[in-house]
């Protein structure tokens, strides 16, 4: 006598598999659509990861000269602190145009502090909230020379260039 669930068995695993093939096919297109996805270029998302409104400001650079100076002598610690923050009240960006003067004391303080800058600026881009609060004003991560934190929640990024790119 012939056993009948021997006989469906290879029909099950035909049809299980036929299964599983149309799910991952099904799961790669829609993986490969940008429209389910959500664009982190989209201003509603940059808005939702930053969580506050970014302001930007440009300054002279001697004019603010010792609190850039403060923020740099703190970059390491700040480095740090970037990597645990995951909500601000508010950030400022502060360009500075005249930045690239050579003899300032504030160039000094950039060279002696190369590395621990270089540190800030992967911590920078290691975090959500940081990157694309810089990203979403179209500044490159080399030309963040400090930051700043503030007592009433808020951070000041201070950045090499004009609000311009220049």
């Amino acid at each position: 006598m012939m056993n009948l669930s021997t006989v469906d068995r290879p029909a099950t695993i035909d049809a299980r598999l036929r299964l599983i093939i149309a799910l991952g096919f099904a799961t790669t297109v829609a993986l490969q659509s940008p429209l389910l996805a959500q664009g982190l270029q989209r201003e509603e998302a940059i808005d939702a990861i930053v969580g506050s409104e970014v302001k930007t400001e440009e300054v002279e650079a001697e004019s603010a000269s010792s609190r850039i100076l403060a923020a740099i002598d703190a970059t390491a610690q700040n480095a740090e602190r970037v990597r645990k923050t995951f909500s601000l009240d508010e950030i400022d960006i502060v360009f500075l145009p005249d930045l690239e003067e050579k003899d300032s004391s504030i160039a000094s303080a950039i060279a002696e502090n190369k590395d621990e800058i270089a540190m800030l600026r992967e911590a920078i881009e290691g975090s959500a909230l940081f990157f694309h609060a810089v990203d979403s004003r179209s500044i490159q991560l080399r030309d963040v020379v400090a930051l700043e934190y503030a007592e009433r929640g808020g951070v000041t990024i201070f950045v090499k260039g004009g609000a311009s790119g220049n």
